[in-house]
């Protein structure tokens, strides 16, 4: 991203002061580009503020949010209790599966009860997708493989089952595999609830200042890749892996809606439920205290 160079007024006061950087990073996807879109290209400005973001996989931003690198990040909501510390969750920029998410696929239909015995390649182990299958299936044998091979090493054989996230969910019957459960389509069936899987996490060390407005700039965006649809799309399909136009629309139609704009009170109450039954089932360590900016 070009680097705005100009000075302009702090937030918040009334001398003129140098821009303030705010380092975002998230994945290098077509729905997080599409929520990105405004603020990378400048369509969406905050005076004082100059945006610069990072892409790395949704595994690495986890753990580099343990480290609080930085100020924003997009983070599986199952990483939030082990950042907890050093993050809030925004109210906005969450991805959330309406009766879908993170699938269990392999090249022959096993049962529910059959996959459970074999080992399942996963994308890592902060993913909400894995949190999710370890509720689905108590001590699965699982191996972390990068999300983008989960797919290639299945048909190969070296997995007789993997956990997909992101495109794969639209493309793994392109390659012969069978969908053996729908992970958000499970979860909402024993909760009731939309399935949270993703959200951005904004720094606390930013204050009380700068973390509402910085909150209300990605709001923005997001409002703007909706508002101008065929352009945020025209953006986000560089980095739509393997889709075609109108897969690709379809993919961020379902993780980039009205629901991303703010998650409601059923879909807070679906973060908090989450990461409840988590921690009930000693699958995340520390007690979850989720605050919202």
């Amino acid at each position: 991203m070009t680097a705005v160079s100009e000075t302009a007024k702090t937030p918040g006061s009334n001398a003129s002061a140098q821009v303030r950087e705010i380092t975002v990073a998230h994945s290098p996807d077509s729905d997080d580009a599409f929520m990105f879109y405004g603020l990378a290209t400048h369509k969406v400005r905050t005076p004082g503020l100059r945006f610069t973001h990072t892409l790395c996989d949704i595994e690495t931003l986890n753990q580099k949010a343990r480290e609080g690198v930085y100020d924003v990040s997009a983070i599986s909501f199952h990483a939030y209790p082990y950042v907890q510390d050093k993050y809030a969750l925004m109210t906005c920029g969450g991805s959330v599966g309406e009766g879908y998410g993170p699938m269990i696929v392999s090249p022959r239909p096993f049962t529910a009860s059959e996959v459970k015995t074999r080992k399942i390649a996963v994308p890592g182990t902060l993913t909400t997708a894995y949190l999710a299958l370890q509720l689905f299936a108590p001590g699965v044998e699982t191996e972390v493989v990068p999300f983008d091979q989960i797919i290639p090493q299945v048909l190969e054989g070296k997995y007789e089952a993997g956990l997909i996230i992101h495109e794969g969910q639209l493309t793994y019957d392109k390659s012969g595999l069978h969908r053996v459960v729908d992970l958000g389509k499970w979860w909402q069936k024993v909760t009731g609830l939309p399935l949270p899987l993703g959200g951005n996490a904004i720094r606390r060390a930013l204050g009380p200042e700068l973390m509402p407005l910085v909150s209300a700039a990605l709001r923005e965006s997001i409002q703007y890749g909706l508002d101008h649809r065929e352009e945020a799309l025209s953006y986000a399909m560089q980095f739509a892996r393997d889709l075609d136009t109108s897969s690709a629309d379809k993919f961020i139609g379902m993780y980039v809606n009205e629901r991303t704009l703010d998650y409601g009170p059923d879909g807070r109450e679906a973060v908090r439920r989450l990461l409840d039954m988590g921690h009930k089932a000693g699958i995340i360590g520390p007690e979850a205290k989720v605050d919202w900016v």
